[in-house]
């Protein structure tokens, strides 16, 4: 039987949220803090899109603050920015079951050894379709990685996390908390509110983000400082 998982999956409200932002700043904070982890992004769709100096694509991006080789944070990568049932499709090529990518993720977070913190990240939101017998939510509950949802601080993101919540807990998902980025040093009425109306409708509890100049690690690693990680993922790091 495999290893239970000790860490937590990263989702969001919808595609563009900064997922990546955030499990980056995780990942980058916890090696910070001493601990061994490995980050994985079982599906990447995009890599056709133009290159950014400062952003480079996602399983890159969580190699670089993960000190590993971006091939051993991906189980697949396509170049169409499309969901990944359709980027399948286009490519020709047999979907994944759930199984075989549950499986995927745990020999990656194998490789370290039974002490080390998993961070997974999504693609898209947690109803978008992997294959034909399982979405994001499906493999969160299948690896039993407790969520962190990532959502944006404007208008719109009050309904989009709190039906986040309700399509989580619909699927026995533990959520560790949700986290708004990028937060402004000096929020607006309306940020705040949202902050607060979240937290208090959602029952969660709602932390904040910076925004980050660039991929560096230690900018990642100073912005994942202001998350409670140490307290959400004590179970992890002990």
């Amino acid at each position: 039987m495999s290893a239970e998982l000790r860490g937590c999956f990263v989702t969001g409200t919808d595609t563009g949220v900064g997922k990546t932002v955030v499990a980056a700043a995780i990942v980058a904070r916890l090696r910070a803090l001493g601990a061994e982890v490995r980050a994985i992004k079982p599906l990447i769709t995009g890599l056709d899109d133009p290159p950014d100096p400062d952003w480079p694509p996602d399983h890159e991006l969580l190699a670089r603050v993960a000190g590993c080789d971006p091939a051993e944070v991906i189980l697949a990568g396509f170049g169409p920015p499309v969901s990944p049932h359709l980027a399948i499709e286009l490519a020709g090529v047999a979907p994944p079951t759930l199984g075989s990518l549950a499986d995927g993720v745990r020999a990656i977070a194998g490789a370290s050894g039974a002490g080390s913190v998993t961070v997974v990240e999504g693609v898209g939101g947690l109803l978008v379709p992997l294959g034909p017998d399982g979405n994001v939510r499906d493999l969160a509950r299948v690896l039993g990685l407790p969520l962190v949802i990532a959502a944006r601080p404007g208008l719109g993101t009050i309904s989009h996390t709190l039906l986040t919540l309700e399509a989580a807990r619909s699927a026995a998902l533990t959520i560790i908390g949700v986290v708004l980025t990028p937060w402004p040093e000096e929020p607006s009425v309306m940020e705040a509110s949202n902050r607060e109306t979240i937290a208090r409708l959602g029952e969660v509890e709602v932390a904040t983000l910076p925004p980050v100049a660039r991929a560096d690690p230690e900018l990642l690693a100073a912005a994942g400082a202001q998350l409670p990680l140490e307290r959400w993922l004590a179970g992890a790091l002990r």
